[in-house]
């Protein structure tokens, strides 16, 4: 096995609310209220109530039917070496293009609101120095950095909440349900998206967890507990900036921390917002980056996945410059392609495997 560390329950949970709030805390508002506008908070409970459900009983599904063994690995145990292989080489392309995405928006998001005079070159070279080194680390090391880290983002996430509550106007939210069930069922579908069927890179990681028996509760207290979240950050966006406003920002979670104002002493907290920001992608990023280099490695039999990690890395750098050359190509790529390539990756793919393992076990038992 190429990955010899092991992780608890714990440190699984506590790694699901992490990288499922991942860049969804700062971009998702603004997508899910571009299309059910103050509504958005509805369509997030809606996602919220559907997703983990389908989510978890799919993974778990897959999970106990291949406990030691990866996605990559059972889908060539499904389909046979060869097809098996071309459809591991598309899941870890999946990775790939994921990771490219998010160091895109974190180039974006660093030029136009911290940095603005530095290139984006830099700031993808030097972010991404850090991901390298977890992804060597490997599993465990990340693991327990997120355990660190947890404690931090509750506090600043719940000090964030506090603080906005003198600046929400409840006349943001009316009229409820004026778009009908249509938009709001059309607000639900990044929700369920963007936080819960794209990272199916957790079904990389499950063979390493030392308590098979606690996986399910693992992934269902992390994902409802990050979805919760993400319920109230969204409210909190259109109650503060309304609708309108917060579906024209690409990242109205950071304008909302500037509205921040107790008796003109403590304003402008906006870095609150960009240190959770940077703790949950930074998550989210390794454990995509790493799962890439883990599941490639593991498809070309090779002894070790290290080697691959840095050249890997120089390779994203340059394909995320010429995937998304501007913010423009960003927001298009993001709006109209990618919640169709997510959930036909993260999860028609896995559900049409796991039909097909049901379909062999039925013909093998017959």
């Amino acid at each position: 096995m190429l990955e010899k560390g092991k992780i608890g329950s714990r440190q699984l949970t506590i790694l699901v609310i992490l990288y499922t709030l991942g860049d969804s805390i700062l971009v998702l508002p603004s997508i899910v209220a571009s299309e059910a506008e103050q509504d958005g908070w509805v369509s997030g409970i809606i996602g919220v109530a559907i997703a983990p459900l389908l989510v978890i009983f799919l993974y778990d599904a897959l999970r106990k039917r291949y406990p030691d063994s990866t996605l990559v690995e059972y889908s060539q145990k499904i389909l046979g070496k060869w097809l098996g292989i071309a459809v591991s080489l598309l899941f870890i392309s999946y990775f790939f293009i994921t990771t490219a995405t998010y160091l895109s928006e974190i180039g974006d998001f660093m030029i136009s609101h911290i940095m603005p005079d530095t290139p984006i070159q830099v700031i993808m070279i030097l972010f991404m120095s850090v991901v390298l080194m977890a992804a060597r680390l490997g599993l465990e090391p990340l693991a327990r950095s997120a355990e660190i880290f947890f404690p931090f983002v509750v506090l600043l996430v719940s000090t964030l909440i506090i603080l906005l509550l003198p600046e929400i106007k409840f006349q943001n939210l009316q009229p409820v349900g004026e778009g009908g069930l249509k938009q709001i069922i059309r607000g639900s579908i990044p929700f369920i998206v963007f936080p819960f069927i794209e990272p199916i890179a957790i079904l990389m990681i499950l063979p390493f967890v030392s308590q098979k028996d606690r996986i399910r509760k693992s992934l269902f207290v992390g994902q409802l507990l990050a979805g919760s979240v993400l319920i109230i950050i969204t409210m909190l966006a259109i109650l503060v900036l309304g609708p309108e406003s917060t579906s024209r920002q690409n990242y109205p979670i950071y304008m909302l921390a500037k509205k921040i104002n107790i008796a003109n002493f403590m304003t402008r907290l906006e870095a609150i917002l960009a240190i959770i920001w940077f703790i949950t992608i930074f998550i989210r990023f390794s454990l995509f980056f790493y799962v890439t280099v883990l599941g490639l490695a593991q498809t070309l039999k090779l002894q070790d996945y290290r080697p691959l990690v840095f050249p890997f890395g120089i390779l994203l750098i340059a394909f995320t410059l010429i995937m998304t050359p501007n913010i423009v190509h960003y927001n298009e790529f993001i709006s109209e392609i990618w919640p169709f390539y997510a959930m036909t990756f993260g999860f028609l793919l896995p559900v049409l495997l796991l039909i097909i393992a049901k379909v062999q076990k039925n013909n093998g038992s017959n």
